[in-house]
């Protein structure tokens, strides 16, 4: 590891600190639990190298977590989460690749082929949008409107 020079240290702590300043808003992929529950949840995407998922974040209940920092990567982000006390998940018809430890997978095809596993995932149209935020709620409350 190379020793960053102190001059660009300042450099770059003054920019931050103008940015946060003039209140440059920040572009992410956010999740946020609206759940009982604590939850675990994995993102699929496509950049410009291909396709990509990554997992897992463990987001408490009532609480937001930054999935991806920057912009988000592109339109339509795919969602797998599971519910860790009471079981269950959030699933789609788009499969992609996933494992059980933290993990950031190259690729949706072969998954099992290459030693992963194969899970659905749901599909989030974010319209082009650079920053974002997923909100998952327990099933009774999507009944209610909310």
């Amino acid at each position: 590891m190379r020793p960053v020079s102190s001059n660009i240290l300042l450099s770059t702590l003054a920019a931050a600190a103008l940015a946060a300043a003039a209140g440059t808003a920040r572009a992410d992929l956010k999740m946020c639990n609206g759940t009982s529950s604590r939850i675990g949840v994995s993102v699929g995407y496509q950049d410009k190298t291909g396709w990509t998922t990554e997992g897992w974040w463990n987001i408490p209940s009532q609480s937001c977590e930054t999935l991806l920092k920057g912009a988000v990567p592109s339109r339509f982000i795919y969602v797998h989460a599971v519910d860790y006390d009471r079981g269950g998940e959030w699933a789609g018809t788009n499969y992609m690749c996933t494992q059980e430890k933290t993990f950031a997978i190259r690729g949706v095809q072969d998954c099992q082929k290459r030693g992963y596993k194969r899970a659905g995932y749901f599909e989030v149209d974010t319209g082009e949008a650079r920053d974002w935020t997923i909100r998952l709620t327990d099933p009774d409350e999507t009944s209610k409107g909310r």
